[in-house]
């Protein structure tokens, strides 16, 4: 199908097959780059994608990674990540991208072949009913069954994707209606409103913060999808108040700022909580109160008045009482609170309060430089890993125990720099790193995993070195699935069964994929390796050994079983 149909940007009516008009769709949409395992079922795409240079096809080793690239490149990019995998077998794949892009509030489009639309039903070849199978976790899943309304659905999928909370969308495309020809009529781009806060209700929720003793700014995803870390940081320092952020939103908010009071997730120290329950007003923007979030369910104090700002209005009022609930783009809403307190003077009693919490942050949070001879101790890492690279670089993050020091202890300063997946999905950080990198080419990405995660998407390497995406690969290798062992030794200490890992020799793994590769045993070891990865014009691993007995970043396996034995 080499004589493509071509459409002009002011051209809306033509005949073309359903995979040529999909991807005249993409191109309307300002679609750069779209990741997938290619398969027979959406060839029709594919093909109608070899005449337009203007769309990037990543041809990825599991559908999984195609879906966690696109979700990364969303995040970093600021457009529509858009996935694409065969029907059956391949969606299923898929899904742990799109349940992350669920979670994570990341706008994508799912383009999913199916099977023809004569065998629907029949259990077909490879058959998933794919709207119902993905109804719950997409803001909206759809199937074209007809070549002439691809413009009109999948033009509204985009839309659907952005708007409001954004979110991923699955579109079902038979695979003989893509074959199929049609006289279609195609729509230009449309990017959805905005909405903005009702005045009336900012001000009493203005008046509510600026009457507070200890208030509280918790941020998340909105402020780091609208890009409005500057204008939060001109609010803080208007009104004196200071800013946690939310579970993996770190880069919400300049770490080094005074105002900066540390991350609400997994494994927030303890001495930064108690400011969250002694709050007397939350002011929380563009995050959800979610289980990691609330500690699960605990944080948050019935006395408690809180202030919650969202585009979604589902999301307010959902777990906790509030107050004021304000339908608003994060953005305009920091920009109308900030010039509703422009001329405002902040009180030397706030001033104290802010720099009291500070205090507290920089004690418990900034990293030391502690070496070890046996060992990589994570934190005297992190330090270097802070001391070594720039302010822009881009940390991807896996899920699992290892993570719990970069979350406490690397500080982050500029908006687009820390992607991990509050889903907790594992096996997303490579495949994350190569999204974001495709993204930000000039600027350093490091993927850091547990050796559990990364052997879930290693495979991803390939393509990062097929594409020239020189991403680094950290691998925290403990040999053991770190996360369930602390919670195994927890409820069953000692009782030790299915945690134990082996792995195979990182070096050797490295060479095989034709990626650079090193291996970091102490301390002293890790800034010329660090450097020699940043040099390199491939991919890099770069394994870290650390003490499998450190299981997380506020215990070890030994005080987990002497902390079990004292209880009975």
């Amino acid at each position: 199908m080499s004589n493509v149909n071509t459409v002009s940007a002011q051209t809306k009516k033509c005949v073309q097959t359903g995979g040529q008009a999909v991807v005249e769709v993409l191109r309307r949409e300002g679609v750069e780059k779209t990741f997938c395992v290619p398969a027979e079922s959406f060839l029709p795409v594919m093909d109608a994608m070899y005449d337009c240079p203007g769309i990037q096809l990543i041809s990825t080793r599991h559908e999984g990674g195609a879906a966690f690239m696109a979700e990364a490149y969303a995040k970093a990019s600021g457009k529509v990540g858009v996935c694409m995998a065969t029907r059956g077998v391949g969606s299923t794949n898929l899904a742990i991208g799109i349940h992350t892009a669920f979670q994570d509030s990341t706008p994508m489009v799912a383009l999913i072949g199916q099977v023809e639309r004569g065998f629907r039903g029949r259990e077909g070849f490879q058959e998933v009913d794919l709207s119902d199978f993905y109804s719950h976790i997409t803001k909206w899943s759809v199937e074209i069954s007809d070549p002439k309304r691809i413009p009109e659905l999948l033009h509204r999928a985009f839309r659907v994707a952005q708007s409001g909370r954004p979110g991923p969308v699955l579109v079902s495309l038979p695979v003989d209606m893509l074959r199929e020809q049609a006289e279609v009529v195609f729509q230009n781009q449309m990017l959805p409103s905005a909405p903005s806060p009702e005045m009336s209700q900012l001000a009493a929720a203005n008046e509510l913060l600026s009457g507070a003793k200890n208030p509280l700014i918790i941020v998340g995803g909105g402020v780091t999808a609208t890009n409005s870390q500057d204008k939060l940081v001109q609010l803080s320092e208007l009104t004196g108040v200071p800013v946690m952020t939310s579970f993996r939103r770190h880069d919400a908010f300049p770490n080094s700022h005074k105002h900066y009071a540390g991350q609400i997730g997994l494994g927030p120290h303890p001495d930064l909580l108690k400011f969250v329950k002694q709050a007397d007003v939350i002011l929380a923007i563009g995050m959800k109160f979610s289980q990691i979030v609330t500690q699960n369910y605990t944080l948050l104090k019935p006395e408690t008045t809180l202030i919650h700002i969202d585009i979604d209005e589902q999301a307010i009022g959902k777990f906790y009482e509030t107050e004021i609930g304000i339908v608003s783009d994060a953005k305009l809403a920091i920009q109308a609170l900030a010039e509703l307190n422009k001329d405002a003077a902040v009180s030397s009693e706030r001033l104290l309060y802010c720099k009291n919490i500070r205090d507290v942050y920089e004690t418990v949070s900034l990293p030391k430089k502690i070496y070890q001879d046996d060992f990589v101790n994570l934190e005297g890492l992190v330090h270097d890993l802070q001391e070594t690279l720039p302010s822009n670089a881009i940390l991807t993050n896996d899920a699992g125990n290892f993570s719990g020091w970069f979350q406490r202890y690397y500080q982050f300063e500029e908006p687009k720099t820390y992607f991990g997946p509050t889903s907790g999905a594992m096996g997303y950080s490579v495949p994350a790193a190569v999204g974001a990198k495709l993204a930000f080419p000039d600027r350093p990405v490091i993927s850091i995993a547990g050796d559990g995660g990364f052997m879930m998407t290693l495979q991803e390497l390939e393509t990062a070195l097929r594409y020239e995406v020189p991403i680094i690969a950290l691998v925290i290798n403990n040999n053991i699935y770190g996360t369930i062992r602390m919670h195994q030794e927890k409820n069953y200490p000692g009782r030790v069964i299915g945690t134990d890992l082996s792995n195979p020799d990182y070096g050797m793994l490295a060479k095989a994929f034709g990626v650079h590769g090193e291996r970091v045993e102490r301390n002293d070891q890790f800034i010329p390796v660090l450097q020699r990865a940043l040099a390199a014009k491939v991919p890099t691993i770069i394994e870290v050994v650390t003490d499998p007995n450190v299981i997380s970043v506020n215990a070890t396996i030994d005080s987990l079983r002497k902390q079990a034995k004292s209880q009975g």
